[in-house]
């Protein structure tokens, strides 16, 4: 076997390779695309030589753009860094990987120009179909994608957009935390959330939590948000008198994070002044103290879903709209110890 440059392999034509193996250009097409049967094994050979000898590739995507198949899937999410991202993202790609689809993934930074580039770029790679977790400020632009190709929501719904969507149970897992909350005696929460900024999971996940706790007579609770006042606000709900052992609900990892960092600033025992529960079990959570309850979001199975639902899309699929909510795990560690009286 020859060794080339991928310089070298790049000149290399399909018409070299036909001269090469005293073939027509027609059938170097058919031995690389999926006619290879339609040829004599004699001519298969020459042709399979010819390609070792001149170190030619195929450009798959040219390949692609003339059938009218490019086996692309894009991905547009809103924070690559948000490790819930990442998660769903590696059950997305390795669904892709197994239905032979290549997943192109592009960051918004939560930036919506970005997003607005972002689309255009990934029409421009003829993907054949999306999958979307956005902060769903292009509601026009999204609708008029979605007249070309199938679009699946994660985690986020966008109201214009009558797109499938894959995600969390928010309500059951919030119902989840407050009822064990509860059980192991706290009285009074603090849910901390990053903010809303139209994102629907995290207004679900707020919504709930004021339902559940009006159905909770011997729960008190209020809302806070990630950001400048955090500090003061756990520190406001630390030290006021009220009616029993006190909890705070991190509505997911990063709300997490950054109430970690508040306890520590405010020499906490952890975790004996305060409960803590999150949303979301990340790698850290059973290195702090005597571990953070979780609520573990079934990320793989979200990703997987979220594929499977574009893939029969793409199949014809016609049906309504549909929503698939997954159910969290509880992970019961240390930071929610049973109180006594």
């Amino acid at each position: 076997m020859n060794s080339f440059s991928a310089a070298q392999r790049s000149r290399v034509t399909m018409l070299d390779v036909a001269q090469r193996a005293g073939v027509s250009k027609a059938s170097v097409s058919r031995f690389i695309g999926e006619d290879r049967a339609l040829l004599s094994e004699a001519t298969a050979l020459r042709i399979e030589r010819a390609i070792d000898d001149l170190g030619y590739r195929p450009n798959q995507m040219a390949r692609g753009l003339k059938r009218g198949r490019t086996r692309l899937i894009g991905m547009l999410v809103a924070d690559i860094r948000n490790p819930y991202s990442i998660a769903v993202m590696h059950g997305v790609e390795t669904a892709c990987r197994q239905h032979g689809y290549n997943l192109v993934v592009c960051n918004t930074d939560r930036n919506d120009e970005q997003e607005h580039q972002h689309l255009a770029a990934l029409r421009s790679y003829n993907i054949e179909g999306l999958i979307l977790n956005t902060l769903g400020h292009h509601p026009d632009a999204l609708q008029a994608l979605h007249q070309e190709m199938p679009i699946v929501l994660i985690d986020r719904k966008v109201e214009q957009l009558h797109a499938d969507l894959v995600g969390l149970d928010n309500a059951g897992a919030v119902r989840m935390a407050l009822e064990h909350l509860q059980q192991q005696g706290y009285r009074e929460l603090l849910m901390v959330s990053e903010p809303v900024d139209g994102t629907s999971s995290r207004v679900e996940r707020i919504n709930s939590f004021t339902a559940q706790l009006a159905a909770r007579p011997a729960l008190k609770g209020a809302v806070a948000q990630t950001g400048s006042q955090l500090h003061d606000q756990i520190k406001t709900f630390l030290h006021t008198p009220g009616a029993g052992p006190k909890a705070l609900f991190c509505a997911n990892g990063i709300a997490a994070l950054a109430c970690m960092q508040v306890l520590r600033a405010l020499n906490c025992r952890l975790f004996d002044d305060v409960g803590l529960i999150a949303l979301d079990d990340l790698e850290w959570f059973p290195l702090v103290g005597s571990g953070i309850t979780a609520l573990a979001q079934p990320t793989q199975q979200i990703g997987a879903n979220a594929f499977n639902c574009l893939l029969q899309r793409l199949s014809g699929d016609k049906a309504p709209a549909r929503a698939l909510d997954f159910a969290a795990q509880l992970i019961v560690r240390g930071s929610t110890q049973t109180i006594t009286a």
